[in-house]
């Protein structure tokens, strides 16, 4: 914990290497600020050229101990939009994280509902951000909407020739959906009216996983034809294919600012990608078999694998060396986590 002069510095200094101030040409104009319990952060939603915008002030330092009015006053630094007049509204933001930090969680969980829509066997479900909806893919070739306080049915989401395997939400959004199918192809949904906006071909062969980037601009797919391709959400157009691996890829992920997306592949390597040119950054070797499951954190300076070798690696993304192996599973390791 931060709590001492010279620790809380040190968050200070953490923050202000990833705080990114407003240029004063751009000149946006603060309307409000947006809590993030977690990670913990306060996104300042802002006005530039007549387009709301949103911006994330990451406070993954945060502790119950670090002095507030020094965190404000970091970040006020920082960040030009920010008046005299926002900092006490913004310190009582901080204040209100650090007792989220504090509290602990004392709920119990039970059963709510049992829903039994799809007429064969499910591959998978998702939620959307704010988890009030949520979706589920099938071997009826279908995916189906719903609403999770009622379990009613909102859309079933019909177009593909096989087997929905892979589907997602563009959170934080919410408003688009992707599902992924052995059809081979790749449909992009309205998550509000249920409209097939495109359908994106080019894979060879089964599509078996995919993803939004956070800022909702691009689309990753990964196929059973060893490749990954880079589609444009707005044009539904394929911006690039990403070829490396030897063998089928069954995981991928994006970064936080979506510079980046890893893949995991049976071959038994990840790779880093850079998503504008394409190119593989670094090849994780080290695995002794298929890679099921592999993640950035957040801060996005770490990746995690999983592996039917029933090890967990923990990889340095900027030199890409493995920093720790992890043993103890008795069996193969399907997914990992952050």
């Amino acid at each position: 914990s931060f709590s001492t002069c010279g620790e809380t510095g040190v968050a200070m200094e953490r923050f202000e290497r990833r705080a990114r101030p407003a240029t004063a040409s751009a000149r946006p104009k603060l309307k409000k600020f947006l809590l993030r319990y977690y990670p913990p952060g306060i996104v300042l939603e802002y006005e530039h050229a007549g387009e709301l915008m949103q911006r994330s002030v990451d406070l993954l330092d945060l502790v119950p101990d670090t002095d507030a009015d020094t965190l404000v006053n970091a970040i006020t630094a920082q960040e030009s939009m920010i008046k005299e007049s926002h900092r006490e509204p913004l310190r009582k933001l901080v204040k209100k994280l650090q007792a989220k930090l504090r509290a602990v969680s004392t709920k119990s969980f039970a059963l709510v509902n049992e829903l039994r829509a799809h007429i064969l066997p499910l591959t998978n479900c998702a939620f959307n951000k704010s988890g009030d909806k949520f979706i589920t893919g099938s071997y009826d070739r279908t995916c189906k909407v719903f609403h999770t306080d009622t379990g009613e049915e909102i859309h079933t989401l019909e177009g593909h020739k096989n087997v929905v395997y892979a589907i997602a939400f563009n959170n934080p959004y919410g408003d688009k959906i992707i599902t992924g199918s052995f059809d081979k192809t790749c449909k992009l949904w309205d998550a509000n009216s249920g409209e097939c906006y495109y359908t994106l071909r080019g894979h060879a062969s089964e599509i078996v996983c995919l993803g939004f980037n956070p800022q909702s601009t691009v689309i990753a797919t990964g196929s059973m034809d060893n490749t990954a391709k880079l589609w444009d959400v707005e044009k539904g157009v394929e911006t690039c294919t990403l070829v490396g691996h030897t063998a089928e890829i069954v995981s991928l992920s994006f970064n936080t600012s979506g510079d980046q997306i890893v893949t995991g592949g049976f071959d038994h390597d990840s790779r880093v990608w850079d998503v504008r040119s394409g190119r593989c950054v670094h090849t994780l070797k080290g695995h002794g078999a298929e890679v099921s499951s592999t993640v950035f954190n957040y801060a996005g300076d770490k990746v995690v694998s999983g592996s039917i070798d029933r090890t967990c690696r923990l990889w340095d993304v900027g030199g890409g060396r493995c920093e720790q192996v992890w043993r103890g599973h008795s069996d193969e390791g399907l997914g990992v986590c952050f």
